[in-house]
């Protein structure tokens, strides 16, 4: 999905770049336009993808369940508030979907108003998140001995907090372009500037997900 992720948004940067430049040379073929095209392709692919995200959303939040285990009330508000943000953003795009695919009999907009509304606020809580968490770390490290893989150990939590606000932010960023216009500034991205934007969030994503396998390495051995 990541990888699916990275070459959506990076076609609709590229596209939406050439797309300019054929604009402004009307002798010149139209490529960008074709990648726009293979990028909304890919998107409605990832959208059909998460009709099946559900039951593992459903999973994570029943094992989550009111975070008895996390020690910091805060976080713990936030997390169950974010985790019942994502648990209603799958139906609503899935009926989304649906009323697109006149599978059921009702206006998809107001639904996917209602999924990109939930994404925003999933977003924003995720960043309130880490900023939590990194408060808590900095005490953490003020608090710290001297020893170097302890204080290590809190470094690299900080900058893996640090890569999530940055991917969040971005997302956001778009998320708040897709609500309806007159809303900050919704609807007014370049098509290049959503692709720029999801594709830092993309890129970062991969960051992540490739420190955690090397985490899970390292504990192994």
């Amino acid at each position: 999905m990541h990888m699916i992720r990275t070459l959506c948004y990076g076609s609709q940067l590229v596209g939406g770049i050439l797309s300019r430049k054929a604009d402004a040379d009307a002798s010149s073929p139209n490529l960008g336009k074709s990648l726009l095209l293979f990028s909304d392709q890919l998107s409605h692919c990832r959208t059909v993808l998460r009709l099946f995200d559900d039951l593992a959303m459903l999973a994570y939040s029943q094992s989550y369940g009111f975070g008895a285990k996390e020690r910091d009330g805060i976080l713990r508000c936030i997390s169950v508030l974010a985790n019942v943000a994502d648990q209603l953003y799958y139906p609503c795009e899935h009926v989304a979907w649906a009323a697109d695919a006149h599978l059921v009999r009702v206006k998809s907009d107001r639904w996917w108003l209602f999924s990109t509304v939930l994404w925003g606020t999933s977003l924003l809580l995720g960043i309130l998140r880490s900023l939590r968490v990194m408060t808590l770390l900095k005490r953490k490290l003020g608090k710290c001995d001297q020893d170097g893989s302890s204080r290590c150990q809190i470094h690299r939590q900080m900058r893996a907090e640090l890569l999530s606000i940055l991917r969040a932010m971005t997302d956001l960023s778009n998320a708040i372009h897709w609500m309806p216009p007159g809303f900050l500034w919704a609807g007014k991205f370049p098509a290049w500037l959503v692709g720029l934007m999801g594709t830092i969030s993309s890129v970062v994503g991969l960051i992540e997900v490739n420190a955690e396998n090397y985490d899970g390495k390292g504990s192994t051995e």
